[in-house]
């Protein structure tokens, strides 16, 4: 999967998730994440045929072996730029960095949230239903006042 770089070298040494302000990201790495920039080379993986626009998003391999017999079911579909999740926990760092225990949080909620949405989209997986995640990503991306309202809309 292609992305631009936006921590300091060796960053991916001490942890898999991203937390809060976390010290590893690079100055100009804030501003890409922040603007979802550093998910524009993915669309490199989209032409070559490796993802999708649409589709569960990819996990740590770390984390996919916790949830093994799920993540059978899961990748069966080739992983999107975006999805119910991505939609979801947009501000993921934000949520972990305001826990005491990030990794236990991500284990035991988030990921298990993010693996019933992936399954979830697996389902309803249509063109109309691609269209409207690509459509509420945009909106989300750009900041709309309407972000809020389109989450819970996307369900």
């Amino acid at each position: 999967m292609y992305k631009f770089r936006t921590m300091h070298d060796g960053a991916h040494t001490t942890s898999a998730l991203t937390i809060g302000a976390d010290p590893r990201i690079t100055w100009v790495g804030k501003y890409l994440r922040a603007t979802k920039i550093d998910e524009l080379p993915q669309l490199v993986n989209v032409l070559k045929g490796e993802m999708s626009l649409v589709g569960p998003r990819p996990e740590v391999p770390r984390y996919v072996e916790l949830f093994r017999s799920d993540y059978e079911y899961i990748l069966t579909v080739r992983p999107g730029l975006t999805d119910l999740a991505s939609l979801k926990y947009s501000d993921e760092a934000s949520i972990l960095g305001e826990s005491m225990n990030p990794e236990g949080d991500y284990v035991t909620r988030l990921l298990p949230d993010k693996i019933q949405l992936a399954k979830e989209y697996i389902q309803r997986s249509s063109f109309l239903f691609d269209g409207k995640l690509i459509v509420v990503t945009i909106i989300k991306l750009f900041g709309s006042s309407q972000t809020r309202s389109t989450k819970s809309e996307a369900h």
